[in-house]
């Protein structure tokens, strides 16, 4: 239930070899004539670790939400870290490969878009959720979109952070089949909404079903561009 206490535990042992194996262990590797770089390989046996506990602990976990979302963001923070704090290579083997494997990645799936129901009941039940953050702000609320809107599309931002450094396309897909299952689920929502104020179609909450829709559809124009 503490996946960071090992995945930290690596971090810190990188980072503290590095400055030793570049010193002392690179000169060595230059000198016989060798393209291995000392602090990459050290890398790479340490998370050849992580992914050997990583296959051990996952079937554990795979029918306890909780934790198993727990390990997923665990995962993501490591490897994230991994790559931009000490250059890893994409190349390398990594603890996204451990999360592709069928079982897995299915259940992650189920997961991702339990949490993500979940986080639209609770975004269009709250009390502000057809009111706009910036109302007060004329300049910034060009588009007067209500929370409800810019939470949904932050929500499928995170999510598409969340998969994107999966190493395959086809998982990456399955990831995007999942976004537009939320949005057309939205959709419904607001639908359903917009049918219990058509008799006030200049109301306050009708008007901003409509700068939602708009707001949303200009977003996703913008992502198109997006591989």
């Amino acid at each position: 239930n503490k996946p960071e206490w090992y995945l930290t535990q690596v971090l810190m042992w990188i980072g503290n070899h590095a400055k030793f194996l570049d010193e002392k262990i690179q000169p060595i590797l230059d000198k016989a004539g060798s393209s291995v770089n000392a602090v990459l390989e050290f890398s790479r046996g340490l998370v050849m670790l992580i992914l050997e506990k990583l296959a051990a602990d996952i079937p554990c976990l795979l029918y306890d939400d909780t934790l198993f979302c727990h390990l997923v963001d665990e995962v993501l923070l490591f490897e994230r870290e991994l790559y931009s704090v000490h250059g890893y290579l994409s190349s390398f083997p990594s603890c996204m490969h451990i999360l592709s494997e069928e079982s897995c990645f299915q259940r992650w799936l189920t997961v991702e878009k339990k949490f993500a129901l979940q986080k639209m009941d609770s975004m269009l039940s709250s009390e502000a959720a057809w009111i706009s953050q910036y109302k007060d702000i004329t300049d910034v609320d060009e588009m007067k979109v209500p929370d409800c809107a810019e939470t949904f599309m932050t929500l499928l931002l995170v999510i598409t952070d969340r998969y994107k450094n999966l190493p395959t396309a086809s998982r990456k897909l399955q990831f995007l089949g999942l976004q537009k299952e939320l949005v057309d689920d939205f959709r419904i929502r607001l639908t359903q909404v917009m049918k219990e104020e058509t008799r006030a179609s200049l109301g306050f909450r009708y008007c901003a079903i409509l700068n939602a829709v708009n707001y949303i559809a200009t977003v996703l124009a913008d992502w198109a561009d997006n591989v």
